[in-house]
């Protein structure tokens, strides 16, 4: 028997060889419905995606929308949209750049800082809770092979 014939490898295995519950994407979306329920829990009137703005507002200052988007990894049509909410709720505010009238600037309004910064409190609670069945050491490697992804 050849060991490289090509019926003999993992991609011709049958349709009963597959397993969902031992797939990478099947796991990961279980671990994130976990995350997400844990979040929506701590922080119920807040989505990751505003949080994400809301933090990265508060340690880069104002910023344009496009740039904001990059930082938060978000395409331009989301962060417009996460950014008009945030406007409505009074967290954040943007005005013209000065030198590019096309560009937006945003940066957290007071109310925003405030808010970020409880949300930051529970957001330690929340990894914590998501992460209770983890070593520190297992928790180290699982950030490394996420950022590997």
């Amino acid at each position: 028997m050849n060991v490289f014939d090509p019926s003999h490898s993992a991609v011709h295995k049958t349709a009963n060889d597959y397993q969902l519950e031992d797939q990478v994407g099947y796991k990961l979306r279980l671990a994130s419905q976990r995350h997400l329920e844990i979040f929506s829990r701590h922080l119920p009137d807040m989505t990751p995606t505003q949080f994400s703005i809301l933090v990265r507002l508060r340690d880069v200052g104002e910023v344009s929308q496009n740039q904001l988007g990059r930082l938060v990894a978000m395409d331009a049509a989301t962060t417009k949209g996460v950014i008009s909410r945030l406007i409505d709720r009074g967290l954040v505010q943007s005005r013209q750049d000065g030198a590019d009238l096309r560009r937006l600037q945003i940066s957290l309004t007071l109310e925003g800082q405030k808010k970020v910064q409880a949300a930051i409190d529970q957001a330690r609670v929340i990894t914590k809770e998501t992460t209770e069945n983890l070593t520190k050491r297992e928790l180290a490697r699982l950030l490394t092979l996420l950022d590997k992804l």
